[in-house]
């Protein structure tokens, strides 16, 4: 018999799965944690896993006996050791086109809201106010600011043709990323610190590593522009949350749009819920109806194929 765990929270309703797996006559296992001792006891045997943020370490993967694939619903593989689970001779997949088009029109949603001030003037009206737009705060044209890219991925890139779109021109860094035939008239690659003090808006698309864990800390903070703004799609420990606060508080930057935390759900007393300039939405960045389809059959159909004898699609290992 074939079991497949399915070990997340965002997508309790397993049919699609059951559907693409009925040929291989597998058994679904569903659970919202993964350690749990039942949903821990059914990965011990399982044959593939499927996780979103669940993390899957180590000790867990040493533990697996029959799995053969671990599929990652969704992109960020910060939450898998990948070395650990290409020693036991399991692939890692993962969904390298997932939710690009949502992901980088958030962000640019982020940066308008910012950019033309809707929230202060949505509140202008409710308060009576309708012809105080212009006396909310200072806004300058967009076009011919500069949006500072950090991770020049497929969501990067997305994120930068629609801030060009918009009149925006675009820096970028990414230390993995060589100017080539596809960006080479579109994007000026450049260094950190100049990334940091030129850009009017900076917005985070790179992948959580050690490196990148908190590249927004109070040192960049204090090379960045009092008018820059700051937005945050990709992962919450990209940012020390507390320099962020303090900077926005102090006036170092304007403010900042986030919809990763390093705690999700926040609780009430978050100190970045309490600051009007510090816009947060609840890492619904990836959410389209299409896009959670997708995501969902991306990834089982790469378990599917290493589960039938086949390389995957999207592998991030050679196991």
């Amino acid at each position: 018999m074939t079991t497949v765990v399915i070990a997340h929270a965002s997508f309790p309703d397993t049919r699609l799965e059951t559907e693409a797996l009925a040929a291989i006559d597998a058994t679904i296992v569903y659970t919202g944690n993964l350690r749990a001792g039942e949903a821990r006891e059914a990965a011990k045997s399982a044959d593939a896993l499927m996780v979103t943020i669940q993390e899957v370490d180590a000790d867990l993967i040493r533990s697996l006996e029959n799995c053969k694939v671990i599929a990652r619903v969704g992109t960020g593989l910060d939450a898998i050791d990948i070395p650990a689970a290409t020693e036991r001779g399991i692939w890692v997949t993962y969904v390298a086109d997932y939710a690009i088009d949502e992901v980088s029109t958030h962000a640019i949603a982020l940066l308008l809201n910012h950019a033309r001030r809707l929230r202060g003037m949505v509140a202008s009206v409710k308060a009576g106010a309708w012809y105080d737009a212009a006396r909310i705060e200072p806004a300058p044209r967009l076009q011919g600011q500069v949006m500072g890219i950090i991770g020049l991925g497929r969501i990067g890139r997305a994120t930068a043709a629609k801030a060009r779109g918009l009149g925006l021109n675009i820096i970028a860094y990414d230390p993995f990323v060589r100017l080539d035939q596809d960006i080479k008239s579109d994007v000026d690659l450049v260094d950190l610190d100049t990334l940091f003090s030129k850009s009017d808006y900076i917005s985070l698309h790179t992948p959580l590593t050690a490196s990148s864990r908190q590249i927004i800390n109070a040192d960049t903070l204090k090379k960045m522009k009092r008018t820059a703004y700051l937005i945050n799609t990709a992962r919450g420990e990209l940012i020390d949350e507390a320099a962020l606060l303090t900077a926005v508080r102090e006036g170092l930057i304007a403010g900042a749009a986030l919809d990763v935390l390093t705690v999700e759900p926040p609780p009430p007393d978050f100190p970045l819920l309490q600051d009007e300039r510090i816009l947060i939405t609840p890492h619904g960045a990836w959410y389209s109806e299409a896009s959670k389809l997708d995501v969902r059959r991306k990834a089982t159909e790469d378990v599917l194929r290493v589960l039938t004898g086949r390389k995957p699609l999207s592998p991030v290992n050679q196991p």
